[in-house]
């Protein structure tokens, strides 16, 4: 099996991907399938969140680049900053992971935010996409 044990800081020639679901990009230690039928194990610092893009290296010089996997959420768009910041103010004070863009916020599915969002007068519009939420105010979830 093919130990991935570093996240990479700088480019390198990929050699593999791995396409990971949030929740999965959340954990150090994991058994992983490579995009190419490769079985994987992950082995990295505690408290890392991998993103899309990041690059995983093992001891053998294999580099595979993360794909962060579609998945069911929510998105809720607006062109009101004020509304779209009381949404946020709302949902990150439940401790929700949020995906926080310019002009719309994206979280997992949930009927209780779904709801609670239309109730602040926006409608959630549920789908498939990339997950990639902020990492919070002390960036990349690393806990020394």
């Amino acid at each position: 099996m093919l130990k991935l044990t570093q996240v990479l800081e700088h480019e390198a020639e990929v050699s593999h991907t791995l396409t990971m679901r949030f929740e999965q990009r959340t954990r150090g230690r994991l058994r992983v399938t490579l995009d190419s039928g490769i079985p994987a194990g992950l082995f990295l610092p505690h408290g890392h969140c991998l993103k899309d893009g990041d690059l995983l290296a093992g001891d053998d010089g294999v580099v595979v680049r993360v794909v962060a996997a579609p998945e069911p959420v929510c998105t809720v768009r607006c062109d009101q900053p004020l509304q779209l910041a009381r949404v946020c103010y709302h949902l990150g004070n439940r401790h929700v992971p949020l995906q926080i863009e310019a002009d719309r916020v994206r979280f997992l599915q949930d009927h209780v935010l779904e709801q609670m969002v239309r109730s602040l007068g926006l409608e959630p519009t549920r789908e498939q996409a990339p997950f990639q939420p902020e990492a919070g105010a002390y960036g990349r979830h690393e806990h020394g």
